[in-house]
């Protein structure tokens, strides 16, 4: 008898209101709100069992319907999205929990796929994933995290500074096998995405904005695996038109080379 298929709940927090970039979420990129790019391509993932989008907004719950996806209002003050996320799993059931922040689209479904499958044969309780940094000036940006593993893949840290410093490199410059961007995605087992929620906000957390320092600070592992498929981010009002501009090219090449595929002949 063969095992059934995991629950894997891939969950969008979304929030409206933002210091920086207020509806964010609903800014269009194309002919579709942000929101609909990210849970598309979540959709489309084929280890993931549903999607949801979690808001206390009607304006992102109208729009989200509009496409046609599953959302769920979660009203409160959450902390960050991995505390809305905890919201939704007090709500539903499932074994694992993808948050899959919002403003971070992967250009491919097979992005969550590389999260989800070695995480479920791990037996971790949380993961992320990380991608080799090519560029210096992602290195010293501070809306790009680095993230540092050690030998077994557990994150040592995670940072908006350009870490780690190589001390003799004058150039300060991005160095390949050394420099890694974190990506915006979290799994979670059911237990410890709850565990993590009760825990207080930590000092460094505090610091430097990141929730999964939350992790770190408290003793929970934070496992890393390497992702080699491509995401976009917007941060600011000023990414908007570059990623707009990216999805297209991304979609005419698809496009492409969906149309040089050979036809099957029976």
């Amino acid at each position: 008898m063969s095992k059934a298929t995991p629950s894997v709940m891939v969950v969008i927090p979304a929030r409206y209101g933002s210091t920086r970039f207020p509806g964010k979420p609903l800014v269009m990129l194309g002919r579709k709100p942000m929101i609909q790019h990210v849970y598309e391509q979540a959709a489309a993932c084929r280890v993931v069992t549903e999607v949801l989008v979690a808001t206390d907004d009607q304006r992102i719950k109208q729009a989200v319907e509009g496409f046609g996806g599953r959302v769920a209002m979660v009203a409160g003050d959450y902390r960050t999205g991995t505390d809305r996320v905890a919201g939704v799993a007090r709500m539903f059931d499932g074994e694992y929990f993808v948050d899959l922040q919002g403003d971070e689209i992967p250009l491919q479904p097979d992005l969550l796929t590389d999260l989800i499958e070695p995480f479920i044969k791990s037996g971790a309780g949380m993961g992320t994933l990380k991608r080799t940094i090519d560029s210096t000036e992602d290195v010293h940006n501070p809306s790009v995290v680095k993230v540092v593993t050690n030998d077994l893949g557990n994150a040592l840290y995670f940072s908006r500074a350009p870490i780690p410093l190589v001390r003799d490199d004058a150039s300060r410059g991005a160095v390949g096998g050394v420099h890694y961007i974190h990506l915006g995605l979290y799994i979670y087992r059911r237990d410890t995405l709850l565990k993590f929620a009760s825990l207080p906000t930590g000092r460094l957390e505090d610091a430097e904005k990141l929730e999964q320092l939350r992790a770190l600070e408290y003793g929970i592992p934070v496992r890393v695996w390497e992702t080699t498929h491509a995401s976009l981010r917007v941060d600011t009002p000023e990414d908007v038109e570059l990623v707009a501009e990216k999805l297209q090219q991304f979609d005419a090449i698809k496009k492409e080379l969906e149309g040089l595929k050979p036809l099957h002949v029976r």
